[in-house]
């Protein structure tokens, strides 16, 4: 079993030069403000402090990055990755020109960051698919970056709805190959197969 033994918070940055230097292959967190990005991050790696959490959304405006030692239970395989927590996007009450802002700093993070792997990018499974998540989409494709999708708070609807939910939202999110994995931060459940597409991205 895949999983994280270790993780330490490195920096936050928001341009290229100050960037953590690092020989190791990275996975960001994208999603909408508010959708969980931090809490995920912590309970991947079992460190709920690691990332911080808010109730108030727009709370991460920085680049925030994280190293985590990671091992196959019953195999001699241990390793590291990095992390990042990406600022949320689509907070009504963040200004045009801090939107932009956002903008600028996530273009250049997946253009001149050469170590990233993939991008797990968040949804509430709760709701139908959201604009700015399918322009997130589109943006990666357009990119050829590597991505997934994590729908949250699956505990939210009847365990019986989930496969139909889940592949309702991959039509309307335009997915084609993309991988969506229910999770529910309140039941621990659904972490394994995201970690273990994680690890699958290490070869």
């Amino acid at each position: 079993m895949f999983r994280f033994v270790q993780s330490f918070f490195v920096k936050s940055a928001v341009e290229p030069a100050d960037y953590p230097a690092s020989a190791y292959p990275e996975f960001a967190f994208a999603g909408r403000s508010n959708v969980g990005k931090s809490t995920l991050i912590n309970l991947l790696t079992g460190h709920h402090g690691l990332a911080k959490t808010s109730n108030h959304p727009g709370k991460t405006r920085l680049l925030n990055f994280f190293l985590t030692r990671y091992k196959v239970d019953d195999t001699d395989i241990q390793g590291f990755i990095q992390l990042t927590d990406l600022p949320g996007y689509g907070f009504a009450e963040v200004s045009l020109n801090e939107q932009e802002k956002w903008r600028k700093m996530i273009s250049k993070y997946f253009e001149q960051r050469t170590q990233l792997r993939s991008i797990v990018v968040l949804v509430d499974i709760r709701h139908p698919a959201d604009r700015k998540d399918i322009q997130m989409l589109e943006m990666l494709r357009l990119r050829g970056v590597d991505h997934c999708i994590v729908a949250t708070k699956a505990d939210k609807i009847p365990k019986t709805k989930i496969h139909k939910t889940v592949h309702a939202l991959a039509k309307e999110l335009g997915l084609k190959d993309e991988p969506v994995f229910a999770v529910s931060a309140l039941l621990n459940t659904g972490f394994q197969p995201l970690l273990d597409w994680i690890y699958s991205k290490l070869a």
